[in-house]
């Protein structure tokens, strides 16, 4: 049993054979995934495809590079957003200072609002964190996180940012880089985060594991990065796949 818990199969790249990508998913033992907003018209289509497929969920938020398009009034409509019953979370909210796509000051903001309406609402939270994490952890510290919990997606920091982001109450979501050869400080905090607390995911059509590095990367391919995580941790690959898959669903509270 496999849980994809961060993919975007809504994107473009999926337009020639998603029910197929899908069917592969399925064929490879993916009982669940998330499928992850990044803002209104992407959430939309979560909320779609989480109704036509029972294995999908969604994730409704803004992501940093589209905090600018965060309008008034969009909490509000996150709200009722959050409210549907396949929307497990939200997000993914958080900061990226690799593209700085929207101003500093606009994804702080934009994510300490949603971090409030999480809270307020009683969902968990999806962190995007690139190469912010000084800021990032600040604002976690400022803020809290709800009783809800959350989860450091496709994690990159070091096993020190971890540990804190452990005692938060985080889960940490282990992506397709893991796979690659040059990641010693991504498998040693795949190898450490204790069993109750660590999620695979794909990041699907991005970040593609080794065998299939290069190319488009879809739900299926979270086999892979379990397989790494498993041998890293001295687990067999089904082992550690129904363990992340509990972990998930009690993240997300799907039954």
């Amino acid at each position: 049993m496999l849980f994809d818990t961060h993919a975007h199969l809504d994107d473009e790249a999926y337009d020639q054979d998603r029910d197929e990508m899908i069917q592969r998913a399925r064929q490879a033992g993916v009982k669940h995934i998330v499928n992850v907003g990044f803002n209104f018209e992407s959430a939309y289509s979560s909320i779609k495809l989480a109704e036509k497929y029972d294995l999908i969920y969604a994730a409704v938020g803004f992501h940093p590079h589209n905090a600018t398009e965060a309008a008034t009034g969009y909490l509000q409509e996150l709200e009722e957003l959050a409210a549907h019953p396949k929307v497990v979370a939200l997000g993914e909210m958080g900061l990226d200072y690799y593209r700085d796509l929207s101003p500093r000051p606009v994804q702080q903001r934009v994510f300490r609002e949603q971090l409030s309406l999480a809270k307020k609402v009683g969902k968990p939270v999806i962190i995007h964190d690139r190469e912010a994490h000084g800021d990032l952890m600040d604002i976690l510290r400022q803020e809290g996180l709800g009783s809800a919990g959350g989860v450091m997606h496709c994690y990159s920091g070091s096993w020190e940012m971890a540990r804190e982001c452990l005692a938060m109450g985080f889960y940490i979501s282990i992506a397709g880089p893991v796979t690659f050869p040059k990641a010693p400080r991504l498998k040693d905090v795949a190898a450490r985060v204790p069993a109750d607390r660590l999620l695979v995911e794909t990041d699907a059509p991005y970040l593609t594991p080794v065998p299939h590095r290069g190319k488009r990367n879809e739900p299926a391919y979270v086999f892979y990065t379990a397989e790494e995580v498993a041998g890293l941790r001295g687990m067999e690959t089904e082992d550690l796949a129904q363990m992340c898959a509990e972990n998930g669903r009690r993240l997300f509270r799907i039954a």
